[in-house]
């Protein structure tokens, strides 16, 4: 069609008519196709996601976070998403070369859209949990 172009990103089309541009958002949180693997991931959560989680769920008046939550083609453990900010359980299988690999891409996609990452081992939920929730509260802003 004459006066008509289109360009495509990821998540984004920019159209052009006439001299006008208009951006158009596609969807970019928890998208369908990942429905059922979210799902599965909150169902058989680690001991950690479970005990941050806690933590977390109790926190529903002040902060809303989710478990689980879809962003573009990745899965985060958890999700706030008034403060943008993703966090990441690690166990040992972040140790394997390849999935930190994985993990450095997603890192890369949530920081490119303006998400702060940030990440806990097992063991420190498990040994330190307090640091890990002051952590947390700091990152939200509170103090």
């Amino acid at each position: 069609m004459p006066g008509w172009s289109c360009l495509y990103a990821p998540y984004m089309i920019l159209v052009i008519h006439n001299l006008s541009v208009n951006f158009y958002i596609m969807k970019l949180m928890n998208l369908e196709p990942q429905k059922d693997l979210r799902k599965n991931l909150r169902n058989t959560a680690t001991i950690s996601e479970k005990r941050l989680w806690k933590f977390l769920n109790k926190k529903q008046q002040i902060f809303k976070f989710r478990r689980q939550h879809g962003i573009g083609p990745f899965i985060v453990d958890f999700y706030l998403p008034n403060k943008k900010i993703a966090i990441e359980i690690d166990g040992s299988i972040h140790d394997n070369i390849m999935r930190q690999a994985y993990d450095q891409r997603r890192e890369e996609f949530l920081i490119f859209k303006g998400i702060k990452v940030i990440r806990f081992t097992n063991e420190e939920i498990k040994y330190n949990i307090d640091e890990v929730i002051r952590r947390i509260l700091f990152e939200c802003g509170v103090e």
